[in-house]
């Protein structure tokens, strides 16, 4: 099954977007919703109804699989209950301003601290799943 991504984003209101990154579909789907996970229940609920809709009018439809992709800022809020800004620069060497900068949408982080960011938070939940307790 071809996998699609998708995007997650957390607009200027506060709430949070998902929208797929495929310009060569048929169809496009989006989702918003206060979280992340209402906005995923609502990109989800959207793609099951094209998919009905599209056998309604006995139309092929290509189903795929979702790859969910976080921009940083809705990362960085989506996970804010569980990274402080302190914690996230020790993590990330990043300074905890510009990650703030990053959260508010201040500022955007070029591809490279986008890779910065993510490979430390992939180091990280690495250490993490190799500990074990006595």
């Amino acid at each position: 099954m071809k996998k699609v991504k998708a995007v997650i984003e957390r607009a200027s209101d506060g709430k949070f977007s998902i929208y797929m990154d495929a310009d060569e579909m048929n169809y496009l789907i989006t989702g918003t919703g206060n979280t992340v996970q209402e906005a995923k229940k609502v990109f989800e609920e959207g793609y099951e109804d094209m998919k009905r809709h599209y056998m309604e009018e006995g139309k092929a439809f290509e189903e795929v699989e979702f790859d969910y992709q976080y921009d940083i800022a809705s990362f960085l809020q989506q996970y804010a209950y569980a990274f402080s800004l302190a914690g996230l620069e020790r993590i990330t060497g990043i300074n905890q301003k510009q990650l703030g900068h990053y959260i508010s949408g201040y500022r955007h982080p070029s591809e490279k601290t986008v890779r910065k960011i993510e490979d430390s938070i992939h180091k990280f939940s690495q250490e993490l799943s190799s500990v074990h307790f006595a």
